[in-house]
């Protein structure tokens, strides 16, 4: 399995999502986010010298960021709920 997929996305995208066609919303794609940068930093734990995946991780958590900051400019309700759901902090 590559180091950057997570086996439950299925289940990520279902207890996100925000009616029951729902697989792209700004909450979907930053649980997603979250679930993947979780699993490579478990990897990278493992694999220090693996500079590649470090830079994909740095990449993730960028984008992470980026969608967050829309998502809160969007709709500060749904960001702070998105952030108590997954548990981030900002």
């Amino acid at each position: 399995m590559p180091s950057a997929t997570i086996p439950n996305k299925g289940e990520v995208i279902a207890a996100n999502r925000r009616d029951a066609k729902d697989t792209g919303s700004p909450e979907v794609q930053i649980a997603i986010l979250t679930a993947r940068i979780k699993h490579l930093t478990e990897h990278l734990r493992t694999a220090h010298h693996d500079s590649a995946s470090r830079r994909g991780l740095l990449m993730m958590v960028g984008q992470r960021r980026r969608l967050l900051a829309y998502l809160h400019r969007k709709s500060p309700e749904r960001y702070q709920e998105i952030l108590g759901r997954l548990g981030l902090r900002r």
